[in-house]
Protein backbone atom coordinates (compact mmCIF):
# COMPACT_ATOMS: atom_id res chain seq x y z
CA UNK A 1 0.00 0.00 0.00
CA UNK A 2 1.33 3.34 -0.60
CA UNK A 3 0.80 6.33 2.13
CA UNK A 4 0.39 9.35 0.76
CA UNK A 5 0.96 12.91 2.78
CA UNK A 6 0.19 16.19 2.42
CA UNK A 7 1.57 18.46 4.84
CA UNK A 8 -0.06 22.23 5.03
CA UNK A 9 0.66 24.94 7.08
CA UNK A 10 -2.53 24.43 9.05
CA UNK A 11 -3.28 20.71 8.85
CA UNK A 12 -1.84 17.53 7.26
CA UNK A 13 -3.61 14.86 5.54
CA UNK A 14 -2.80 11.23 4.70
CA UNK A 15 -4.59 9.07 2.02
CA UNK A 16 -4.09 5.52 1.56
CA UNK A 17 -4.41 3.60 -1.40
CA UNK A 18 -4.48 0.63 -2.62
CA UNK A 19 -3.49 1.01 -6.31
CA UNK A 20 -5.10 3.95 -7.89
CA UNK A 21 -8.02 3.63 -4.78
CA UNK A 22 -7.77 5.73 -2.14
CA UNK A 23 -9.16 3.26 1.20
CA UNK A 24 -8.66 5.42 3.37
CA UNK A 25 -8.15 9.60 4.47
CA UNK A 26 -7.23 11.23 7.98
CA UNK A 27 -6.32 14.24 9.14
CA UNK A 28 -4.14 15.77 12.18
CA UNK A 29 -2.92 19.18 13.09
CA UNK A 30 -0.13 19.81 11.47
CA UNK A 31 2.72 20.53 14.78
CA UNK A 32 6.35 21.96 13.40
CA UNK A 33 7.93 20.74 16.19
CA UNK A 34 6.78 17.07 15.87
CA UNK A 35 9.52 14.56 16.07
CA UNK A 36 10.33 11.39 13.79
CA UNK A 37 9.06 9.02 17.06
CA UNK A 38 6.05 11.70 17.45
CA UNK A 39 5.06 11.12 13.86
CA UNK A 40 5.58 7.49 14.40
CA UNK A 41 3.01 7.22 16.89
CA UNK A 42 0.13 9.45 15.70
CA UNK A 43 0.64 7.59 12.21
CA UNK A 44 0.31 3.95 13.67
CA UNK A 45 -3.31 5.01 15.44
CA UNK A 46 -4.63 4.86 11.50
CA UNK A 47 -2.06 2.52 9.38
CA UNK A 48 -0.63 -0.70 9.52
CA UNK A 49 3.23 0.49 9.11
CA UNK A 50 4.55 -3.15 8.20
CA UNK A 51 1.71 -2.77 4.96
CA UNK A 52 3.20 0.12 3.61
CA UNK A 53 5.37 -0.23 0.27
CA UNK A 54 5.70 3.44 -0.20
CA UNK A 55 5.22 6.53 1.39
CA UNK A 56 5.15 10.33 -1.14
CA UNK A 57 5.45 13.65 0.93
CA UNK A 58 4.20 16.81 -0.26
CA UNK A 59 5.33 19.48 2.48
CA UNK A 60 4.81 22.67 3.17
CA UNK A 61 6.48 23.03 6.17
CA UNK A 62 10.54 22.62 5.73
CA UNK A 63 11.73 21.18 8.83
CA UNK A 64 9.15 18.41 8.50
CA UNK A 65 10.50 16.38 5.87
CA UNK A 66 13.55 15.44 7.90
CA UNK A 67 11.36 14.13 10.55
CA UNK A 68 9.34 12.37 8.35
CA UNK A 69 11.87 10.93 6.14
CA UNK A 70 13.50 9.92 9.74
CA UNK A 71 9.73 7.86 10.35
CA UNK A 72 9.86 6.33 7.23
CA UNK A 73 13.34 5.12 7.41
CA UNK A 74 13.06 3.99 11.20
CA UNK A 75 10.10 2.88 11.61
CA UNK A 76 7.90 2.59 8.60
CA UNK A 77 11.16 0.95 6.65
CA UNK A 78 9.48 1.71 3.06
CA UNK A 79 10.98 4.28 0.38
CA UNK A 80 10.24 7.89 0.35
CA UNK A 81 9.78 10.31 -2.06
CA UNK A 82 9.19 13.78 -1.17
CA UNK A 83 7.68 15.96 -4.60
CA UNK A 84 10.06 18.71 -5.04
CA UNK A 85 12.82 20.05 -7.38
CA UNK A 86 13.85 17.21 -9.28
CA UNK A 87 11.35 15.25 -9.28
CA UNK A 88 9.71 13.66 -12.76
CA UNK A 89 6.22 14.73 -12.16
CA UNK A 90 5.18 14.87 -15.95
CA UNK A 91 4.22 18.23 -15.88
CA UNK A 92 6.37 21.24 -17.54
CA UNK A 93 6.64 24.10 -14.78
CA UNK A 94 6.56 27.56 -16.73
CA UNK A 95 7.47 29.79 -14.11
CA UNK A 96 10.09 32.54 -13.62
CA UNK A 97 11.45 30.30 -10.33
CA UNK A 98 10.34 26.70 -10.57
CA UNK A 99 11.25 26.35 -6.98
CA UNK A 100 9.30 29.12 -5.98
CA UNK A 101 5.80 26.52 -6.37
CA UNK A 102 4.79 24.53 -3.73
CA UNK A 103 4.85 20.55 -3.96
CA UNK A 104 0.74 20.71 -3.10
CA UNK A 105 0.16 23.00 -6.13
CA UNK A 106 2.05 20.83 -8.35
CA UNK A 107 0.33 17.73 -6.94
CA UNK A 108 -3.21 19.18 -7.83
CA UNK A 109 -1.87 20.52 -11.33
CA UNK A 110 -0.72 16.61 -12.05
CA UNK A 111 -4.23 14.97 -10.35
CA UNK A 112 -6.29 18.18 -12.01
CA UNK A 113 -4.87 17.27 -15.50
CA UNK A 114 -4.87 13.30 -14.95
CA UNK A 115 -8.48 13.66 -13.49
CA UNK A 116 -10.66 16.72 -15.50
CA UNK A 117 -8.04 17.74 -18.54
CA UNK A 118 -6.67 20.35 -19.91
CA UNK A 119 -6.92 23.41 -19.85
CA UNK A 120 -7.96 23.38 -16.14
CA UNK A 121 -8.38 26.01 -13.20
CA UNK A 122 -7.32 24.51 -9.80
CA UNK A 123 -8.90 26.70 -6.42
CA UNK A 124 -7.14 25.13 -3.40
CA UNK A 125 -8.99 26.37 -0.57
CA UNK A 126 -6.38 26.33 1.90
CA UNK A 127 -4.57 28.65 4.81
CA UNK A 128 -4.50 30.75 1.53
CA UNK A 129 -6.85 30.46 -1.63
CA UNK A 130 -4.66 29.16 -4.13
CA UNK A 131 -5.90 29.40 -8.06
CA UNK A 132 -3.55 27.32 -10.20
CA UNK A 133 -3.86 27.32 -14.06
CA UNK A 134 -2.48 24.36 -16.17
CA UNK A 135 -2.68 24.97 -20.20
CA UNK A 136 -4.10 23.02 -22.91
CA UNK A 137 -0.75 21.70 -23.23
CA UNK A 138 -0.69 20.18 -19.91
CA UNK A 139 2.13 22.60 -18.48
CA UNK A 140 2.11 24.68 -15.17
CA UNK A 141 1.48 28.46 -16.70
CA UNK A 142 1.72 30.07 -12.64
CA UNK A 143 -1.29 30.96 -10.86
CA UNK A 144 -2.88 33.10 -8.21
CA UNK A 145 -2.72 33.61 -4.08
CA UNK A 146 -4.95 34.85 -1.73
CA UNK A 147 -5.46 35.15 1.78
CA UNK A 148 -7.28 31.70 3.08
CA UNK A 149 -10.98 31.91 4.22
CA UNK A 150 -9.77 31.13 7.89
CA UNK A 151 -6.89 33.59 8.66
CA UNK A 152 -9.13 36.31 6.91
CA UNK A 153 -12.09 35.87 9.53
CA UNK A 154 -9.82 34.76 12.48
CA UNK A 155 -7.53 38.68 11.50
CA UNK A 156 -11.39 40.10 11.33
CA UNK A 157 -12.63 39.10 14.63
CA UNK A 158 -9.06 39.17 16.38
CA UNK A 159 -9.39 43.36 15.18
CA UNK A 160 -13.29 43.56 16.41
CA UNK A 161 -14.15 43.18 19.96
CA UNK A 162 -17.45 43.02 19.70
CA UNK A 163 -17.98 40.04 17.10
CA UNK A 164 -17.60 36.63 18.04
CA UNK A 165 -16.45 33.49 15.77
CA UNK A 166 -19.39 31.79 13.52
CA UNK A 167 -20.07 28.70 12.06
CA UNK A 168 -18.62 28.53 9.15
CA UNK A 169 -21.70 27.79 7.47
CA UNK A 170 -24.39 29.49 4.42
CA UNK A 171 -26.74 31.75 5.89
CA UNK A 172 -30.38 30.88 4.96
CA UNK A 173 -30.42 34.48 3.34
CA UNK A 174 -28.04 36.86 1.63
CA UNK A 175 -28.91 39.69 3.87
CA UNK A 176 -28.61 38.90 7.17
CA UNK A 177 -30.67 39.03 10.02
CA UNK A 178 -28.23 38.78 12.64
CA UNK A 179 -24.42 39.44 13.16
CA UNK A 180 -23.96 36.21 12.67
CA UNK A 181 -25.95 35.29 9.76
CA UNK A 182 -24.10 38.77 8.49
CA UNK A 183 -20.62 37.51 9.15
CA UNK A 184 -21.75 33.81 7.72
CA UNK A 185 -22.85 36.08 4.26
CA UNK A 186 -19.89 38.13 4.21
CA UNK A 187 -17.84 34.42 4.43
CA UNK A 188 -19.72 32.18 1.90
CA UNK A 189 -20.89 35.33 -0.64
CA UNK A 190 -17.42 37.54 -0.38
CA UNK A 191 -15.02 34.37 -1.26
CA UNK A 192 -17.59 32.86 -3.57
CA UNK A 193 -17.57 36.14 -5.84
CA UNK A 194 -13.42 36.22 -5.02
CA UNK A 195 -13.18 32.88 -6.82
CA UNK A 196 -15.92 34.32 -9.52
CA UNK A 197 -13.83 37.56 -10.14
CA UNK A 198 -10.48 36.03 -10.35
CA UNK A 199 -11.55 32.87 -12.33
CA UNK A 200 -13.60 35.16 -14.89
CA UNK A 201 -9.97 36.86 -15.71
CA UNK A 202 -7.87 34.14 -15.60
CA UNK A 203 -10.01 32.69 -18.08
CA UNK A 204 -10.32 35.37 -20.37
CA UNK A 205 -6.27 35.13 -20.31
CA UNK A 206 -5.95 31.80 -21.02
CA UNK A 207 -8.59 31.96 -24.00
CA UNK A 208 -10.33 29.07 -22.81
CA UNK A 209 -14.01 30.18 -21.65
CA UNK A 210 -15.21 26.23 -20.78
CA UNK A 211 -11.84 25.27 -19.10
CA UNK A 212 -13.02 23.07 -16.27
CA UNK A 213 -12.89 24.71 -12.60
CA UNK A 214 -11.55 22.26 -10.05
CA UNK A 215 -12.22 23.08 -5.65
CA UNK A 216 -10.47 21.25 -3.52
CA UNK A 217 -9.35 21.66 0.33
CA UNK A 218 -11.26 21.81 3.64
CA UNK A 219 -14.16 24.29 2.59
CA UNK A 220 -14.06 23.77 -0.15
CA UNK A 221 -17.69 22.42 -0.13
CA UNK A 222 -18.65 25.59 1.75
CA UNK A 223 -17.73 27.60 -1.16
CA UNK A 224 -18.08 25.95 -4.41
CA UNK A 225 -21.90 25.77 -4.46
CA UNK A 226 -22.11 29.42 -4.32
CA UNK A 227 -19.54 30.22 -6.91
CA UNK A 228 -20.70 30.12 -10.40
CA UNK A 229 -17.36 29.48 -12.38
CA UNK A 230 -16.66 26.05 -9.97
CA UNK A 231 -17.56 23.18 -12.12
CA UNK A 232 -16.90 20.36 -9.65
CA UNK A 233 -15.38 19.44 -6.34
CA UNK A 234 -12.84 17.28 -6.01
CA UNK A 235 -11.34 16.90 -2.54
CA UNK A 236 -9.15 14.23 -2.71
CA UNK A 237 -7.00 16.18 -5.44
CA UNK A 238 -3.90 16.49 -3.90
CA UNK A 239 -3.62 13.10 -2.47
CA UNK A 240 -4.10 11.59 -6.23
CA UNK A 241 -1.68 14.07 -7.38
CA UNK A 242 1.21 12.93 -4.95
CA UNK A 243 -0.15 8.81 -5.74
CA UNK A 244 0.76 9.95 -9.72
CA UNK A 245 3.87 11.44 -9.18
CA UNK A 246 5.15 8.65 -7.15
CA UNK A 247 4.16 5.74 -9.79
CA UNK A 248 5.79 8.08 -12.86
CA UNK A 249 8.74 7.44 -10.19
CA UNK A 250 8.43 4.59 -8.48
CA UNK A 251 11.35 2.31 -8.02
CA UNK A 252 12.18 -1.01 -8.27
CA UNK A 253 11.14 -3.11 -4.84
CA UNK A 254 14.29 -4.05 -3.06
Amino acid sequence: MLLAIDVGNTQTVFGLFEDDRLAEQFRIGTEPRHTADELAVLIRAFVDLESLDGIVLSATVPQLVREYEGFAERWAGADLLVLGPGISTGVPIRYDDPREVGPDRIANSVAARERHGAPVVVVDFGTSTNFDIVSAAGEYLGGVLAPGIEISMDALFSRAARLLKVPFEAPPHVIGKTTTQGLQSGLVYGFAGQVDGIVDRVLAELAAPDAPVVATGGLAGLIAPHARTVTAVDTELTLHGLRLVWQRNRRQPR
